[in-house]
């Protein structure tokens, strides 16, 4: 019997992964120091590869993972950490932290320039060796299952870069608590000095510093590698904008100190570009919004309404001064922290206010008494007249024209201001034009001066100008009409301007038609509708004298043809009482000017003339308004045998209507024979007023003293008599006499009032004409809605007082245009 014995061979049972790990490990180590070395020639990415491959395979990535961040860990502490020791050895803490003030900049930026070179090649050494083993390591990255639980393996070695380098105490411990800073602080802290040596004036290498800030931007305050959690964003920074805050907080409190406005605009400029190249070369783009908003903040917000009041170099002086360029810095500094410009537009307000307010100041203190006369350019063969002082009203009168020029000339220093400096800016454009407006309007004769201007500048201060300075005039005439708030008396000033320049030919018709047509553009049909009249009347009136010159010669009348008729018919409704003659004769009842034969016949022959196709027609001769030219001989003087006097002479003297009259009595006068006061008012019947001018013009004036006055003085009195001066003698062929009624001037205190007076007049009814005219559209309204609507519609025009709108409402209760609504007697309704 054969027995078997069947014996099992028993052998250890062997983990093959664990086996194989070890090796793979070691060449992988072994890799990891070379390349830390940079002794990487040798080193074969693909063997590499299949090992880290290996390990993965049999399900061992974790443990490789967690192998090489032990593996770094260690590295730091045996080999980057005693470099790290190095850098802040020679008392580095105590020139980049403690800022020890024996320590100079340079000293300082070299030693701070030192430590950031150490601290950006451990970075780059790191940086590059951990990129390299993550492309070792890439399997295990995209397939272990620690990949989805854990940072990416790159992510967590360069974070250790963080956690062992940059939150190193200074004293090698990493929870000391005896020294408050670590190197990431101290990092901070030199790269926050060199930013503030380099605002000193020194030069720092701006390439470390921004390799410097792109380490930080690379590094993130923990492994979950949120975009806004990066270091730079988290620890630079923040304390980067807090010591610029104090930094620029201590420059604006020396400029203020300093007080000079000029310095702080152009350092400021400097500041800010600065800070904006910085962010280009040195630090990250994405804070450049940021420590500009910084600077915007202390260096401009802070103390600008202190800078801008500085005595001597602030805003006023900048205005007063002129200078162009300060105000550009300030309006370019001014917007980047106040769209609104609130504050520059307050200041400019107040300070037209005050210079339009001098002007005025100005005005009262200026003696015009010794001004000359402006008188207008002589005719053909005339003398030229001399400089005189001027007499109250024509004193009153060039206050006038100075204080518009005045206005205009702050008008043109402002506005070269909002064009040079403000870029036109909209917002201070409307708040310049609203002081201006203030500040005329304030002027209670500002309507007045307005008119008189344009009258000056029409009738004489066109003459040889340009067309380009004839557009100057018209722009300055639509810009002061802007301003005026009571344009209703604007427009009664200007009718009665306009109708003497018209009536005389004191200026260029077309001219005046194109301001009263950029009138009527800027102001409407209702304004200019009487100014259209009077040119129209002017045309009508020019065609039917040539006509009536034609029926004269046709007539073949010679008596009649010795004297040429120009006539103007004038409508009514369009002129101006003033100079139609409607006051005087308001005045005086209704005397009428007695003609001399001659001119009896012409005025009948005319009438008639006027008359034959025109039934329903009234004319009423205004001698007041018109002019003649008169040839007038004056007789050789007995007894002279030489000189002027001993032969005839004959001149031709252009006088008012009612001069012509007075001349023409003289005629019927022997030598030596002579007329008092009384006597020539009883013939011409001429009103007191007018006479008393006429009779000083023909007699006063030398150079067109035709007749003489007893006694001789500069003054004419119903006592006098007048004789015809036969010694009468002048250099010029061609004489005018001053024609008064032709003459534009300031009015008097009566005739203000009077002028005052007459406007309120129609301003009522131009409000009565307004509230029917809405109620007739709104039937029923409450007396809050009523005034605003009629203030809205009046605005143009004038702005209505509220006392007048309901003192002419209660007027058109009782006259029941309206009634008051039962139940609400603020309310009203139109009755039809």
């Amino acid at each position: 019997m054969v027995t078997v014995n069947n014996r099992a061979s028993l052998q250890p049972m062997v983990n093959k992964a664990t086996t194989e790990f070890e090796p793979c490990w070691n060449t992988l180590r072994g890799a990891l120091i070379d390349i830390h070395n940079k002794v990487v020639s040798a080193l074969s990415f693909e063997h590499l590869y299949r090992a880290s491959y290996k390990i993965t395979l049999r399900k061992n990535g974790r443990l490789l993972y967690d192998k090489v961040i032990e593996f770094e860990t260690q590295w730091f502490r045996e080999h980057v950490l005693p470099r790290i020791d190095d850098l802040v050895a020679n008392n580095l803490a105590g020139l980049s932290l403690l800022q020890i003030a024996t320590s100079s900049s340079h000293e300082r930026r070299e030693t701070g320039e030192k430590f950031l070179r150490g601290i950006r090649e451990r970075w780059q050494d790191h940086n590059t060796a951990m990129n390299m083993a993550a492309d070792i390591l890439l399997y295990m990255e995209r397939t272990g299952p620690e990949a989805a639980v854990h940072p990416s393996i790159y992510a967590a070695t360069i974070g250790l870069f963080r956690d062992q380098v940059l939150k190193y105490t200074l004293d090698g411990g990493q929870d000391a608590s005896d020294h408050p800073f670590n190197i990431f602080d101290a990092l901070i802290s030199v790269m926050l000095d060199l930013i503030n040596m380099e605002r000193d004036g020194d030069v720092i290498d701006r390439n470390l510093l921004r390799q410097t800030t792109g380490m930080l931007e690379q590094l993130y305050d923990n492994d979950d590698e949120l975009e806004n959690e990066k270091l730079y964003l988290t620890g630079f920074e923040p304390r980067f904008l807090q010591a610029s805050c104090l930094f620029y907080r201590g420059e604006c409190e020396k400029l203020i100190r300093e007080a000079d406005a000029s310095v702080w605009l152009r350092h400021t400029r400097r500041r800010l570009e600065e800070e904006r190249v910085r962010c280009m070369t040195a630090l990250p783009f994405m804070t450049t919004d940021k420590i500009l908003e910084v600077v915007k903040t202390e260096l401009i917000s802070a103390k600008l309404d202190e800078f801008m009041a500085l005595e001597g170099t602030g805003l006023k002086s900048m205005i007063d001064n002129d200078r162009l360029e300060d105000l550009t810095i300030l309006y370019s500094l001014i917007s980047m922290v106040d769209k609104s410009k609130s504050l520059l537009k307050t200041l400019l307000q107040n300070r037209v206010m005050e210079l339009g307010l001098e002007i005025e100041q100005t005005l009262k203190n200026t003696d015009f008494s010794t001004a000359a006369v402006a008188t207008d350019e002589p005719t053909e063969g005339a003398e030229k007249s001399k400089a005189q002082p001027l007499n109250a009203a024509a004193q009153q009168t060039a206050a006038a024209i100075k204080w518009v020029d005045d206005v205009l000339h702050l008008k043109d220093r402002f506005d070269n201001l909002l064009a040079v400096c403000f870029n036109q800016d909209l917002v201070l454009q409307s708040a310049v034009t609203k002081s201006f407006a203030d500040f005329i309007n304030m002027f209670n004769r500002c309507s007045e001066f307005v008119s008189l201007f344009i009258d000056d500048s029409l009738k004489r201060g066109l003459k040889g100008k340009s067309d380009q300075d004839v557009e100057l005039v018209l722009q300055k005439a639509i810009v002061l009409l802007r301003y005026l708030a009571d344009r209703d008396l604007f427009e009664r000033y200007y009718q009665k301007h306009l109708a003497r320049r018209l009536l005389h030919a004191k200026s260029d018709i077309h001219i005046e038609k194109e301001l009263v047509r950029r009138m009527k553009t800027e102001m409407g049909n209702h304004f200019t509708s009487k100014f259209e009249g009077m040119f129209k009347d002017m045309e009508v009136s020019k065609d039917q004298s040539e006509n009536y010159r034609e029926h004269i010669r046709s007539l073949g009348d010679v008596d009649v043809k010795k004297i040429d008729l120009s006539i103007h018919v004038l409508t009514t409704n369009y002129w101006p009482p003033e100079v139609m003659g409607r006051g005087a004769l308001q005045e005086e009842g209704t005397r009428e000017c007695i003609f001399p034969p001659p001119i009896k016949r012409l005025q009948e022959s005319f009438f008639t003339y006027y008359l034959k196709n025109r039934s329903g027609r009234v004319l009423t001769w205004v001698a007041s308004a018109g002019s003649a030219d008169i040839k007038c001989v004056f007789p050789k003087v007995a007894g002279k045998e030489t000189g002027p006097l001993s032969k005839d002479r004959r001149y031709e003297l252009n006088v008012s209507t009612y001069g012509m009259v007075v001349l023409l009595l003289f005629n019927d006068l022997g030598e030596g024979e002579s007329l008092s006061f009384d006597e020539i008012q009883a013939k011409t019947n001429i009103p007191t007023g007018d006479l008393i001018k006429t009779l000083a013009s023909l007699s006063i004036p030398p150079k067109c003293r035709v007749l003489t006055k007893e006694p001789l003085n500069k003054a004419v009195r119903p006592t006098d008599t007048f004789s015809f001066n036969s010694q009468f003698v002048s250099k010029s062929i061609k004489i005018k006499a001053p024609v008064l009624s032709s003459t534009s001037k300031v009015e008097g205190d009566d005739e203000r009032k009077e002028t005052e007076r007459k406007n309120y007049q129609t301003r009522a009814h131009v409000v009565d004409a307004a509230i029917v005219r809405i109620m007739k559209q709104r039937k029923e309204l409450s007396h809050t809605q009523l005034t605003t609507e009629v203030i809205g519609q009046l605005s143009g025009r004038f702005k209505p007082e509220i006392s007048l709108i309901k003192k002419r409402i209660e007027d058109l209760l009782a006259r029941e245009y309206l009634e008051r609504i039962d139940g609400d007697v603020s309310a009203y309704r139109y009755l039809a």
